[in-house]
């Protein structure tokens, strides 16, 4: 498969919205599926996190980041306040983490790689950009086919690679590490309104890894 990225405009909107509607279906909110005056705001804000991978041509999957400046000591907050209601009209310029606010991948297309080449061009960005970290509020996607569970029980589960979970397996495998459960991260029946906060270090800035 050609897998390539390439930031997305305005003119993407169709696409991006196919692409969250198959990712995202009900019992997902609808109203948090990306609107086109939030797409026109990313382009405007930060055009370079605003991504779009495509196989042999055709839309398969969108990345959407932005910059703030995160103190890893105060890490309880929400998708809305991270991402300003999806318009990521907080975008800092001086800030120090990349901030991932969305990552999806057609259904049909996952473990193709498209994923992984989403997340490496954010980490690349990371890099030339000298941040400290990408860090990003992942679903608990898989977490309602296992309601006995709490929580902190299902991220440890799939952690240690007992369980897999459709959103948190595939950072695993590109590099994010946990830092810690946060919950009313986002309106979400699957993941019980929970997320795994995650975050993966720019090893060029070593020192800065236990700050």
């Amino acid at each position: 498969m050609n897998v390539t990225v390439r930031p997305y405009t305005i003119a993407d909107y169709p696409a991006l919205l196919a692409i969250q509607q198959a990712c995202f279906p009900p019992p997902f909110p609808v109203e948090l599926l990306w609107s086109r005056a939030q797409i026109a705001s990313h382009v405007a804000v930060f055009p370079a996190g605003a991504l779009l991978a495509l196989v042999d041509g055709r839309p398969a999957g969108s990345a959407t980041a932005h910059i703030l400046h995160w103190d890893p000591r105060a890490a309880d907050h929400t998708w809305r306040t991270a991402a300003a209601d999806g318009m990521l009209t907080n975008h800092d310029p001086q800030g120090d983490t990349l901030y991932g606010v969305d990552i999806a991948v057609m259904p049909e297309l996952r473990r193709q790689g498209i994923g992984r080449a989403l997340n490496h061009a954010h980490q690349a960005m990371v890099r030339s950009l000298g941040l400290r970290r990408f860090l990003a509020g992942c679903r608990l996607a898989g977490w309602h086919r296992h309601r006995h569970l709490d929580h902190a029980t299902y991220v440890a589960a799939v952690v240690r690679g007992d369980l897999s979970d459709p959103v948190i397996t595939p950072q695993l495998r590109a590099g994010l590490v946990p830092v810690q459960t946060v919950h009313d991260y986002l309106p979400d029946e699957e993941s019980g309104n929970a997320a795994l906060l995650m975050e993966w270090l720019n090893p060029d800035l070593s020192r800065f890894q236990t700050a």
